[in-house]
């Protein structure tokens, strides 16, 4: 039987009322150069065949590399306890809590996480997740404007340019005007990350005022694991915080999945997406978990619903709940300040004359370089080093402007084996 559902008549009117003689006409606008084509499959094999071909595949993967690449996605260590915990059945098999009765600890799992995220953040309410920190920023962008009603939107220049340009992509039909800059007057909201994406802090409380006297919102986009240092986007006045939750117990993997992270003030909490968890008590008396305000599309009239996302990322949410419990407020802190005090340390074997920003970092720094950062991003790998993140490659800098990330990961021996080895790559 075919799986497709509609008959070759219906995708032929189909293509008709679109001006497309074929279904190959619809991907015209793909260029030939980034085409896949038809896959060069093997026949058929086996199963101990296909583990030992998977097996050699998998080989080329270069797992012994020491990362100092960064940008929004972090090589934290991950406490055994997480992936024991969260691969239980109970968890891993559970898919959406729509039926309360059938899912307490499911939704318990997400009322704990979402307690977990407003002590983090200072913040009154957070959502039970996002499907990552770009679409947390696009997520917290539609609800200023529905809060507004306003349609501009600023975006400060230090925004994670991926951010940036998932935002624009996410709303190119929705008629924002998205600009590069911080000023309040007549936006929807100001869109500031802390650390920025060149890893400077800052404190935005003072921008927090003027956007409120201005009548726009605050958005705050922060790195997790920071908090455990930092002013806090509650402390500073944010009226929505968005985060990329990776760096809590989530491994780096491919680009995910990931965990987008979105807490509001009290007053905003029916115009935020997604879904909300609650704690309540049944007939007996006994204390239960539910889902609140469950404003989407699935159970509410499409122009009055608050987002479409019809999922949330429930396991990898568990995870940042797990870690954030397994290290506590103190573990935290210990956390960011090993994070801070090894890039410190990294910084002041670099020779002085590199370092592009005198302002005060966290855990990333960007260096600018007597040649490309290409080039040495190149020699590093053959000494078994991930170096970092040309800033070019994601329009953010110069082309010998390079992005370098420290973690807790990183040993005194390595940090000193990549300050000499990039004063040899960058001298030879």
């Amino acid at each position: 039987m075919s799986w497709i559902a509609n008959t070759e008549d219906e995708q032929r009117e189909m293509l008709r009322r679109i001006g497309a003689s074929s279904l190959e006409d619809l991907f015209t606008v793909i260029p030939e150069e980034v085409r896949s084509g038809r896959l060069a499959l093997p026949g058929s094999m086996s199963e101990f065949a296909i583990r030992e071909h998977c097996a050699e595949l998998a080989k080329k993967n270069d797992t012994s590399l020491v990362s100092f690449l960064g940008g929004g996605y972090y090589d934290h260590f991950i406490p055994a306890a997480i992936d024991a915990l969260v691969s239980r059945g109970e968890f891993l098999t559970a898919y959406t809590p729509y039926q309360a009765e059938c899912a307490q600890g499911t939704l318990q799992a997400i009322y704990e996480y979402q307690t977990a995220i407003c002590r983090l953040t200072d913040m009154e309410f957070a959502n039970a997740s996002l499907y990552d920190g770009g679409t947390a920023v696009f997520e917290a962008t539609t609800m200023a404007v529905r809060i507004t009603n306003r349609r501009r939107i600023q975006c400060s220049p230090t925004l994670n340019p991926i951010y940036r340009r998932l935002l624009e992509t996410h709303t190119f039909n929705l008629g924002l005007q998205i600009q590069t800059g911080v000023d309040p007057v007549g936006a929807a909201c100001v869109i500031v990350q802390n650390p920025s994406f060149r890893g400077t802090v800052s404190d935005y409380t003072d921008l927090a005022q003027r956007c409120h006297e201005a009548g726009a919102l605050l958005v705050v986009v922060f790195n997790p694991v920071s908090l455990g240092l930092l002013k806090t986007p509650g402390e500073m006045g944010a009226d929505i915080a968005v985060a990329e939750g990776q760096s809590l117990g989530i491994p780096l993997s491919f680009g995910g999945p990931y965990l987008g992270i979105l807490a509001t003030k009290r007053e905003y909490v029916r115009k935020m997406p997604g879904r909300l968890a609650a704690a309540t008590v049944d007939h007996k008396g006994l204390r239960g978990f539910v889902l609140t305000l469950q404003a989407r599309e699935q159970h509410i009239r499409r122009e009055k619903a608050m987002s479409n996302i019809c999922s949330n990322e429930a396991l990898c949410a568990l995870r940042a709940l797990i870690y954030l419990c397994l290290l506590g407020p103190q573990g935290l802190k210990e956390v960011a300040h090993q994070c801070y005090a090894k890039t410190e340390y990294l910084k002041r074997l670099l020779p002085a004359e590199w370092l592009a920003d005198n302002a005060t970092t966290f855990n990333e720094f960007v260096v600018r370089l007597p040649i490309s950062a290409d080039q040495v991003v190149e020699r590093m790998l053959t000494r078994g080093i991930v170096a970092g993140l040309p800033l070019h490659s994601v329009g953010a800098g110069e082309p010998t402007e390079l992005l370098i990330a420290v973690t807790e990961k990183k040993t005194r021996g390595q940090l000193e084996f990549f300050a000499q080895s990039l004063r040899e790559v960058v001298c030879s």
